[in-house]
């Protein structure tokens, strides 16, 4: 039987591709790009999916693409930071329970007991607001954990600074003279503490009012996938916000090595230059 082409029918999931310098009845078949399909036969072009879709692996059909984020049901992962959040937090307590219980000894009150335990309290708080980064992102829990990290771990931070400067500052007070005599004393560190952390929480509440973050969908990234994510909204506010917690480890940093030479019954610097690292 004499035949009317000289190439077989494209298969759907294929394109027609014509041969320089031949009929047009002569042609190869060439499969879809990705992310195109063609449905029936001798197609000459490819159909682009839809945004939400992506071919199968026939390609000659739109499939809904797989949603993807921290699932506490599918990651490994998840259970991980999980468990792992819980014991340091629990940990935490534990130590905020046993200052409290010995609130009334000299060496607990020496340590300046109630910014210990504000310390304690902070570093609860940001080991438990790991939960929040994890699960299928809505918008306010977008919202809730920058917050819940930033503000904790900003108290935390500051709490340290002010056990800091009160080292530097009853290691300078031993000259003969010295003019940061007047700065010792308990104010001293509980408003370098409530400062700094005031400073942060307006800081948060500007970047909420303004450019708050949101949980959005990103189809471009991986394909075949949507990944579930938040974004931060103001690229400023989540900066500042992280620049300023760097800037009060840096300063804490700076200052406890500045004492590290004192003596081990008196000095915190050497613990407090390794947490800063």
């Amino acid at each position: 039987v004499p035949r009317g082409r000289c190439s077989e029918e494209c298969l759907p999931g294929f394109r027609k591709s014509v041969r320089e310098g031949y009929h047009p009845c002569c042609y190869n078949c060439a499969p879809c790009s990705e992310g195109e399909i063609s449905n029936h036969s001798d197609s000459e072009i490819c159909k682009k999916c839809p945004e939400n879709k992506w071919p199968n692996k026939a390609k000659n059909i739109c499939i809904d693409k797989v949603t993807e984020y921290l699932s506490y049901e599918e990651d490994n992962l998840v259970i991980f930071f999980s468990i792992t959040s819980v014991i340091f937090a629990t940990t935490s307590l534990l130590t905020l329970g046993l200052f409290f219980w010995f609130r009334s000894t000299p060496i607990v009150r020496a340590n300046n007991r109630n910014l210990s335990f504000i310390l304690l309290f902070s570093l609860i708080l940001s080991f438990l607001s790991v939960f929040l980064f994890l699960g299928r992102p809505v918008d306010i829990t977008c919202m809730l954990q920058q917050v819940t990290f930033g503000v904790p771990f900003t108290t935390s931070s500051s709490s340290i600074l002010a056990k800091t400067i009160m080292v530097f500052t009853a290691f300078k007070v031993t000259r003969p003279g010295s003019s940061c005599r007047k700065w010792m004393g308990v104010k001293l560190p509980n408003t370098v503490m409530l400062f700094c952390s005031s400073t942060q929480v307006m800081n948060c509440i500007l970047w909420l009012s303004i450019s708050p973050p949101f949980h959005e969908y990103d189809m471009h990234s991986y394909p075949g996938k949507i990944l579930i994510q938040c974004n931060e909204g103001s690229v400023i506010g989540f900066y500042s916000m992280l620049g300023f917690m760097g800037f009060l480890a840096a300063v804490s940093f700076v200052m406890a090595f500045m004492v590290r030479t004192l003596p081990d019954s008196f000095n915190e610097a050497k613990y407090i230059t390794f947490s800063m690292l």
